[in-house]
């Protein structure tokens, strides 16, 4: 069979292929095989099967897809392709096409008044973001701040959204450079035209230098930080006077001093093992967490004993990490080199990391998995830009370059989104990502 659209590659030698896709109809093409140009790449193919589609469906918009062979990502010519992995062009070759990964729209930027050092895109109501300035920020959608958390006095290093079982309304967690974390409450649900300013219900002070990263445990029941004094704290994060003491702090009302109640927290234990900044802690599971330092190390903790239980060394610096993919297993990580690398702990020799992609050209500021996937996850960069990943392949899906200045910050958000934030003072929302 010829297809239109690919008449350039017909001295071409061919190979026979079939397509195959998960894709529900009318994304689905006949199964029978078909002999092809074999130089074609990933756009030959798309147009393929675009065109494919469209001889069943008239009204077809076309649109780009992905190509797996082996259950890895093509991104070179189907000959070269086949060259290097050792794969018979005599046999019909099966491919699997699936929705290309690149978002489809970037929305306005939502501007700060300082650097945007953190963002968290947990729950799909809202993004909460941290600033230099001082400030913590609630965006309903794109350039639309509903909330402004004010109370730390330097700048907020890492913010976290806090779900915690049984408790009505929202609660997020700031980690700040003024050696203390606060928690906070708020309803998404208030209708308003201008963003509500409000205080921490709680101060938790412990710390000795300031604190880099905030996570919160999956109950909500409790949250861990990390800090350049190389320890990582636990904290309850309820709001009952049993763990803390009620302090008074000043409020302005009009012109007017107002005393007004808020609790302050003493950590509940102490981890101490890490020997430079605990940059970066995730805790996905009650009893594991996991943490990054700039001694270059990520360890695993038992957060009931306060053990150490596992050390992952590399030869960087590390900024930041997360846990995810496949049975949410595995450990990415980034740091002062352009390569981020990604471990898997339950394999023999976990000193090697499993991947390690190098498209960056500076430092990595964040990653983290995609929520859902299995191989998908985002990573930024103080080169400026966002990049997409997919375990299948060693080539980036995607290079967003929304920001001017280095990129500080990076999440999903609403499964479909990524959000970023940067030393341009701007919070940038690429979305429309099929990713499932």
């Amino acid at each position: 069979m010829d297809i239109d659209g690919v008449n350039e590659e017909e001295n071409s030698r061919r190979v026979q292929v079939r397509f195959v896709t998960k894709l529900k109809p009318p994304m689905t093409v006949p199964p029978l095989p078909i002999a092809i140009p074999s130089n074609l790449t990933r756009l030959g193919l798309s147009t393929l099967v675009n065109n494919l589609i469209q001889n069943g469906n008239p009204d077809w918009n076309t649109q780009p897809f992905d190509f797996l062979i082996d259950g890895e990502l093509v991104r070179m010519s189907l000959d070269k392709f086949l060259l290097a992995k050792s794969i018979s062009a005599e046999k019909i070759l099966e491919i699997e096409y699936i929705k290309a990964v690149a978002p489809r729209k970037e929305e306005e930027p939502s501007l700060h008044d300082d650097w945007v050092s953190s963002v968290d895109g947990s729950d799909p109501r809202f993004i909460v973001t941290g600033c230099y300035d001082s400030l913590a920020r609630v965006w309903k959608a794109a350039g639309e701040c509903t909330h402004i958390l004010e109370g730390h006095s330097d700048v907020i290093a890492s913010v976290g959204v806090i779900n915690r079982k049984g408790v009505e309304g929202i609660t997020v967690a700031t980690a700040s450079k003024d050696r203390t974390l606060r928690l906070w409450k708020f309803d998404t649900e208030d209708s308003i035209n201008n963003p509500i300013r409000i205080r921490a219900f709680k101060i938790l002070r412990g710390h000795t230098k300031s604190v880099q990263c905030v996570a919160a445990q999956n109950t909500g029941d409790m949250v861990c930080s990390g800090s350049w004094d190389n320890t990582i704290k636990l904290w309850q994060t309820n709001d009952s006077q049993s763990d803390g003491d009620l302090v008074s702090i000043k409020k302005r009302k009009g012109n007017d001093q107002a005393d007004e109640s808020q609790l302050e927290g003493e950590a509940v234990s102490t981890l101490v093992g890490h020997t430079q900044c605990v940059s970066s802690v995730v805790w996905p599971q009650q009893e594991t967490i996991y943490s990054a330092s700039w001694d270059h190390s990520v360890r695993l903790w038992d957060a009931e004993t306060g053990k150490n239980s596992l050390d992952i060394f590399c030869t960087k610096v590390l900024n930041c990490l997360d846990v995810g993919g496949e049975s949410s297993a595995l450990i990415a990580a980034g740091g002062s080199d352009p390569i981020l690398r990604i471990w898997d702990p339950r394999k023999p020799g976990t000193s090697a990391p499993v991947f390690q992609f190098s498209s960056h050209t500076s430092w990595i500021s964040a990653c983290k998995w995609h929520d859902k996937s299995w191989f998908h996850l985002v990573s930024s960069s103080y080169d400026g830009k966002v990049m997409l990943w997919d375990l299948r392949t060693a080539w980036p899906l995607a290079v967003i370059e929304s920001h001017k200045d280095k990129v500080l910050c990076a999440d999903w958000w609403k499964g479909d989104s990524i959000i970023s934030g940067g030393a341009d003072s701007k919070l940038c929302v690429s979305s429309g990502i099929s990713v499932l």
